[in-house]
């Protein structure tokens, strides 16, 4: 290990675990709610109702309290799936999906760009896992038809981001349900970054699919809901595989069901202020204007990535904006494909109109 170690910090490749300092411009509190005076409260209600800290254990033995089971039921209601099941974290449900649920002579097509916990599921998966371009349909559906025609009797499956983080851009979702009813395979879809940020209510962007038995969406509260954790809204006999197949489910400690509350406040709160929303768009249309002049082009949503190539170049700026007050992060390589290093803006409620003009000015002299 302390070889290792050694060689991450002669090649500039050591990680280190930073306080928070400076403006907010690199979290995903898109909605300003981790902060909420309106979550810690149900946080205080469920206390006093007698809702326990822990759970205790996994959700199959004493650990599934009812503030899971009602999340669960309240969550289904509210995204329109038949069935959800709660994760502690997006990581461990995004592993879960795709090392359970794809079978030996199953194959999974998955974009280029997708998240490292989709990665950790393929890694794990009985299932063949290949790559297709990003946010390319075509190739999407190519690979299956090669698949097909080579002898593979399986099922497809499709895993995409609905909005992808590094990026900001959204996937073709229409033409990946429409490449799915074609082949009969199953279309998973992370809606990590556009969860409680798109669609009617917050549902996000892949909303009009939910109840679909050919698609899985994955919710994660720990983003625009300000809590932690994650809901796999999906048919009803998928939530009981995972929970009859599902290592990452079945042998881990059931989430707090405190937060299991805060996540039911936080849905209510999507449907009860959608002002945030509102708020949240007109500072993302606010940063493209402000941020026109540099030559950086909107994405139409709340990640802007300034991709500055060289690695050392984007930690550089990151640094020199840090120093001026500003939380940015620079993004390299393996996070993001070889070449692209980048900074990760990050708009939310954390910020007003000020603080997105200031960090303009400053971007205008880092750049």
């Amino acid at each position: 290990m302390s070889d290792d170690l050694r060689q991450l910090a002669a090649n500039d490749r050591i990680r280190i675990l930073k306080p928070r300092a400076g403006i907010d411009i690199s979290s995903n509190d898109y909605l300003g709610l981790s902060h909420s005076a309106l979550l810690a409260q149900a946080i205080t209600d469920a206390v006093a109702r007698g809702v326990s800290v822990g759970s205790g254990g996994s959700r199959l033995l004493r650990g599934n309290d009812p503030e899971h089971e009602a999340l669960e039921e309240e969550a289904a209601a509210y995204f329109g799936s038949e069935t959800t099941l709660y994760f502690a974290t997006g990581y461990t449900a995004n592993a879960a999906l795709l090392a359970t649920l794809p079978q030996r002579g199953d194959l999974i097509i998955h974009d280029a760009l997708i998240h490292a916990s989709m990665h950790e599921g393929l890694r794990l998966s009985r299932a063949q896992g290949v790559a297709a371009g990003h946010n390319d349909p075509t190739r999407i559906e190519r690979a299956i038809t090669d698949w097909r025609t080579a002898g593979g009797m399986g099922s497809p499956w499709i895993a995409v981001e609905s909005l992808y983080s590094m990026d900001g851009d959204r996937a073709p979702i229409a033409d990946l349900v429409a490449i799915a009813d074609r082949h009969d395979a199953v279309l998973m879809i992370d809606e990590a970054h556009a969860t409680g940020v798109f669609g009617v209510g917050g549902r996000g962007l892949a909303a009009d699919l939910d109840g679909r038995p050919n698609v899985i969406t994955l919710r994660t509260c720990g983003k625009a809901l300000g809590c932690e954790g994650a809901l796999v809204c999906a048919p009803r006999v998928v939530r009981d595989f995972l929970v009859n197949r599902g290592r990452a489910f079945i042998f881990s400690t059931a989430p707090s069901p405190l937060m299991a509350s805060a996540v039911r406040a936080s849905l209510r709160l999507l449907d009860t202020e959608p002002e945030r929303r509102d708020r949240l768009a007109a500072l993302i249309a606010h940063a493209a204007t402000a941020l026109a002049p540099l030559g950086i082009a909107p994405t139409g949503s709340q990640i802007i990535p300034i991709i500055l190539g060289n690695d050392a170049h984007a930690m550089a700026a990151a640094d020199s904006l840090q120093a001026r007050g500003f939380d940015v992060r620079g993004i390299r390589p393996p996070t993001v494909p070889v070449g692209t290093a980048r900074l990760r803006l990050s708009i939310t409620l954390n910020v007003d109109t000020a603080a997105i003009d200031a960090l303009a000015d400053a971007l205008a002299t880092v750049l």
